[in-house]
């Protein structure tokens, strides 16, 4: 089955569209507060497109995932009682939000840097750096070099393979989508 072929060839036409790269920083934005989808997905196959545009790209990524995390840690400091908690247990997050306040714990501010530079959900860490009222300027570098690092990690990474990693992608994509599921969903079951 092609579908992730499909999937690809989708994306990466509509990459090029003009308002591409708003979209990027509202998904980015979103992401850092509680959408499930990380922005990679998106930046990595504009980049393709137009790999001049990489380094604005990256930039745009950054604020925009910055812009999110100040939100987060607005919404974890204000709302974290009447609207946070209730969204925190209805969504199943209840478990990894216990974990994300171990972490505060133990590391303090390094743990922002980390999930900001990991795949490690930031949204969990934006909310709870507020809700612990950590302190806020802090938090703010440790957001911003966690996600700058990660953006223009992924961003130079997609430029430097330019086209030999595109064409590489694309005749790997529907091994790497399925061998995506499969670890998945051998995760969950393991986790479960």
């Amino acid at each position: 089955m092609k579908i992730f072929t499909a999937i690809y060839n989708w994306t990466i036409k509509w990459a090029e569209h003009k308002f591409a790269p708003r979209i990027l920083a509202l998904l980015t934005f979103a992401e850092s507060i509680f959408f499930p989808i990380p922005p990679d997905v998106l930046l990595a196959p504009m980049v393709l497109a137009k790999p001049e545009k990489a380094w604005y790209l990256a930039s745009l990524t950054t604020v925009a995932s910055i812009l999110g995390g100040v939100v987060g840690y607005i919404l974890g400091y204000l709302m974290f009682e009447p609207w946070i908690q209730p969204l925190i247990t209805e969504f199943g997050y209840q478990h990894r939000f216990d974990v994300a306040m171990n972490w505060f714990s133990e590391w303090g501010v390094w743990v922002v840097f980390i999930a900001g530079f990991s795949p490690i959900p930031y949204k969990l860490f934006t909310v709870s750096a507020g809700f612990l009222q950590m302190a806020f300027l802090p938090f703010l570098l440790a957001s911003a070099v966690g996600r700058g690092m990660r953006f223009f990690l992924v961003a130079g990474l997609i430029r430097w393979g330019g086209s030999a990693m595109e064409k590489n992608l694309r005749k790997w994509v529907d091994v790497l989508g399925w061998g995506s599921v499969i670890l998945i969903v051998i995760a969950y079951l393991m986790l479960k």
